[in-house]
């Protein structure tokens, strides 16, 4: 049976995958620190594995890689899981931001090339690598390392992108550039968002849409489209000063 694994699968976007992936009948591998909340997501759905981690600990992120060593037919992988905090670089507690890092890069890097060399084994299957509008931007004052980590993901799979039309490969990569979203994500990094979010549902579902018409870099939400262009056309230094502005707004300053 097709298996969809899911990271961050306990809460948001990730869950909301979950839901969409059962409908369509694929077996699932959810992935996320709170185990209580995946035993009740695998209450709800037939063909459903959860997979207690945390993925900011390298040791665990490879527990994860032995797990999807054993699948024959990965047939998707969600690299969802993430998390953000605010606030001036100076001030940032490193510790938060290293871990932010693992989470963010680390394990999607890991995880998005044991993806490919499971999917290469039958030459089909689709990442998507889940990013932010934040890493179309150049950059994010007040968020610093959060808008880094997403250019990453956005870079990482762009390229990797290229590689395999480069040599006809069956598997795609896309990355998913939501920008504000109705999940958790605002309480755990400290900050309002200034525009209303979508759903979750919604930019899943949106997602499904670009994937399936092919384009790379997924943008969920009309508005957000036109900013990312927006920020590629005007000067770098001013876009820059519009997101300082934004961010000391959402931080209260």
């Amino acid at each position: 049976m097709a298996l969809v694994c899911i990271t961050g699968a306990s809460s948001g976007i990730g869950e909301e995958f979950a839901a969409q992936f059962a409908k369509k009948g694929y077996a699932l591998l959810l992935v996320a620190r709170n185990e209580q909340k995946l035993r009740g997501l695998a209450a709800k759905y037939p063909h459903c594995e959860i997979f207690p981690c945390d993925l900011g600990k390298e040791e665990e992120v490879k527990r994860l890689i032995d797990r999807l060593k054993e699948e024959e037919d990965l047939r998707f992988m969600i690299n969802n899981a993430g998390f953000g905090s605010a606030g001036e670089f100076e001030e940032d507690v490193q510790e938060n931001d290293l871990q932010m890092i693992g989470v963010n890069v680390r394990a999607v890097h890991l995880l998005t090339h044991a993806a490919l060399l499971q999917m290469e084994k039958k030459n089909r299957g689709t990442i998507l690598n889940v990013a932010s509008i934040a890493g179309l931007m150049p950059g994010g004052p007040f968020m610093a390392t959060y808008y880094a980590t997403k250019a990453y993901v956005v870079s990482l799979t762009s390229a990797i992108a290229q590689e395999l039309r480069r040599k006809k490969s069956r598997i795609r990569i896309f990355a998913l550039c939501p920008g504000p979203v109705d999940t958790n994500f605002n309480r755990v990094a400290g900050v309002k968002f200034a525009l209303p979010g979508i759903s979750a549902k919604t930019c899943v579902l949106e997602a499904f849409a670009g994937m399936k018409r092919g384009s790379v870099i997924l943008v969920p939400g009309r508005l957000m489209r036109i900013s990312s262009v927006l920020a590629r056309l005007l000067p770098r230094g001013f876009v820059l000063k519009l997101i300082s502005g934004a961010q000391k707004r959402k931080l209260g300053r």
